[in-house]
């Protein structure tokens, strides 16, 4: 587990810092506590993986560095400044596309780019432009979502949110809805750009594979509350193919440890 980040260096340490991060979710019948002591420190150009099952609070750790939600306890560092509420350096990729259907393709990285300060109307369209060459859908730009197969979609998102030039982006699932060879090919696009523009990348994964390809470092969470309870770091040259037996083998060493702690956690619930 990482070590708990102190006052007097956690402004020097990372780009992102968790440091002692708690949350409850409250009803009035119950107080459910889904993570307890987060601490995590993410390096400049650096791509960290989170994987543990359902309930093991990755998405709401997500959110809480996106500044979507208030952590109870603790507090999140991006470059040294608290994070107290979403901002245009920290850009959130979901599951699902959420692209605007009235917009066409073009519409949609160009509204991405609405927050971006200081460009005029011809820089955003030659930015919206350069991205979807990024992503391989320069022909696709006049074309609506509904057009769009699902690979294509989630390549609109992965453009729009580029777009701004975030410096985290912070990946929630992104390719969970995807068939294996839309996946495999994306895996390909992500490890290229995020190479070749330095962007510093939180991942949230079930897939262990996925998170093993794309990671420098892997993070096992459990739940009940969640907690990180293992860090894997990554060591395999890149571009990496997730089928390769070298990649198994790490996947599979890092299974075994998130079976264990799940049925640790689920023997200390009963």
């Amino acid at each position: 587990m990482i070590a708990s980040v102190s006052e007097s260096s956690a402004a020097s340490s990372g780009k992102l810092i968790v440091d002692g991060v708690s949350k409850w979710f409250r009803t009035p019948r119950a107080s459910v506590q889904a993570l307890d002591n987060m601490n995590l420190r993410v390096a400049e150009g650096e791509f960290v993986c989170l994987v543990g099952p359902s309930g093991c609070g990755k998405t709401t750790l997500l959110d809480i560095m996106a500044g979507l939600t208030k952590p109870d306890e603790g507090r999140v560092l991006a470059d040294g400044e608290l994070v107290q509420g979403p901002g245009r350096h920290r850009l959130v990729m979901f599951q699902e596309s959420a692209l605007f259907p009235w917009l066409t393709v073009f519409g949609n990285v160009m509204f991405g780019l609405k927050r971006k300060p200081g460009l005029s109307n011809a820089e955003r369209r030659e930015i919206a432009e350069s991205h979807l060459r990024l992503v391989g859908l320069e022909k696709f730009k006049k074309s609506f979502v509904h057009e769009l197969s699902g690979g294509m979609k989630q390549r609109v998102a992965l453009a729009r949110s580029l777009a701004p030039d975030p410096q985290v982006l912070l990946m929630d699932e992104p390719f969970g809805a995807l068939d294996a060879i839309t996946r495999e090919q994306l895996y390909q696009d992500l490890q290229d750009i995020c190479r070749e523009r330095r962007k510093t990348v939180v991942f949230v994964t079930h897939n262990v594979r996925e998170a093993v390809c794309l990671g420098d470092r892997v993070f096992i969470l459990s739940p009940s509350p969640g907690r990180i309870r293992e860090e894997f770091r990554i060591s395999l040259p890149r571009p990496r193919d997730i089928n390769s037996p070298e990649l198994a083998t790490i996947a599979q060493r890092i299974t075994l440890a998130l079976k264990a702690y799940l049925v640790s956690s689920q023997a200390a619930a009963e």
